[in-house]
Parts: C-alpha cells; sequence; structure tokens
C-alpha cells in the first residue's frame, strides 16, 4: 500500500497539457549536415510577484541562474544516456560553458546572440536552447521531503517550457513548447526529466 501511494504521488506531481511542435519544410535536408549539437543554458523567467518571503529581486536572479545551469546539465545528461538512440552528437556541456565564457557571453546576454553564430563559435552544426517560465520560484530540497513524508504538496507551480533547435544558418529547424504543472516541491530534475520524457519522443534526430 505503501507502494502504491509512492506511485501515485509521483504520477500526481507533474501533469503536463498537450505540447505544440514546429518542424520547418526542410528539416530533412539537415539530417544530412546536423552531427554535432551543443546545448545551452536555458533561460529561466520567475513570476517576481509571488515571491516567497525573505526572497529579494536579486536572490530570485541567482534562482533564475541557476536553475538555468542546472536544467541545461540535466537536458544533457539525459541526451548523454540514451546517446544510442540520436544520429547527432551533443558537445559537453562543460566545454560549450568554457567557450562562451572566454568570449565573454554570459547567461544574461547569450539570449541576444544569434543562434548561427554561436554555432561557429561553439564549432558545432547547431544549438539547442531552452526557455522555461515559472509562476513560482523552485522551493528546497526539505520542502519535497515534506511532501514524500506527508504525502500532499503545495500550490501548483505552472511552468512554460520551450526548446528549439537552430542551425548555423541561424534557421529554427525544430520547436517543442510544452506546459508542466508541478507541487511547490518541484525540482530542475523532476522539470526536465517531465519535459524530456515528452519531448524525447518527437525529438526530430532520433533513430528510427
Amino acid at each position: 500500500m505503501k507502494h502504491f501511494s509512492i506511485v501515485v504521488l509521483t504520477t500526481l506531481l507533474f501533469t503536463s497539457c498537450g505540447p505544440t511542435i514546429y518542424k520547418s519544410e526542410n528539416f530533412k535536408d539537415s539530417k544530412s549536415t546536423v552531427h554535432i549539437v551543443a546545448i545551452l543554458p536555458f533561460s529561466v523567467s520567475i513570476d517576481s510577484k509571488r515571491l516567497p518571503k525573505g526572497q529579494t529581486i536579486e536572490t530570485l536572479r541567482d534562482a533564475q541562474q541557476k536553475t538555468g545551469y542546472d536544467i541545461q546539465n540535466n537536458v544533457y545528461t539525459w541526451f548523454l544516456h540514451r546517446q544510442n538512440e540520436y544520429s547527432v552528437t551533443f558537445q559537453d556541456i562543460d566545454k560549450t560553458n568554457a567557450i562562451l565564457t572566454k568570449a565573454n557571453i554570459t547567461y544574461d546576454n547569450i539570449i541576444m546572440q544569434e543562434k548561427g553564430e554561436l554555432c561557429k563559435l561553439l564549432n558545432v552544426d547547431a544549438v539547442i536552447s531552452g526557455k522555461a517560465v515559472m509562476s513560482k520560484p523552485m522551493s528546497e530540497a526539505g520542502a519535497i521531503a515534506v511532501e514524500v513524508l506527508v504525502g500532499f504538496g503545495g500550490a501548483t507551480n505552472k511552468t512554460d517550457v520551450t526548446l528549439t533547435i537552430h542551425d548555423i544558418k541561424s534557421s529554427l529547424l525544430w520547436k517543442y513548447d510544452h506546459q508542466v504543472s508541478g507541487s511547490l516541491g518541484s525540482s530542475p530534475e523532476k522539470l526536465t526529466n517531465a519535459l524530456m520524457r515528452n519531448s524525447s519522443k518527437n525529438f526530430p534526430y532520433k533513430k528510427k
């Protein structure tokens, strides 16, 4: 019975709306030209009107940046563990971030960079970028533990997540929009898993 409760809790922790998927008309051509893909830090935006007590705009910005890098790492790890399922390889994010830092491209200004120029800088054929718009900040691990032990969570944290793939010409090849709703104890890892479980089914470079 205890095992059943944990399964139900895990199932209810994340619900999602149906995704919206875009694929360019000339996407098939990219399958012969895209071999190495870099994953960029995610752009994270958290609603500043619903800040928990004790949190400031400064700490919110730090949380957004940390979450952006955490999701980048989790997405890379997801793909890495399933590399044999894809026709492309993924650049090590440590290498990606080191090159960006050396070029003075920061978390705050990367959104202003053309995707094609980033491809050239990183020496890859395409880049995966992402955006997450959250209604609340991610809570600390303690809140997650309380939910698991007590068996219920707090108010939901709705997150709109977007994944995009651009090639070296800055052409948008693929776009995936998805909404995930989780309890206040949601973590970047759980958010990524919820996103990737759905988006990976439609990931365009998946082997047949």
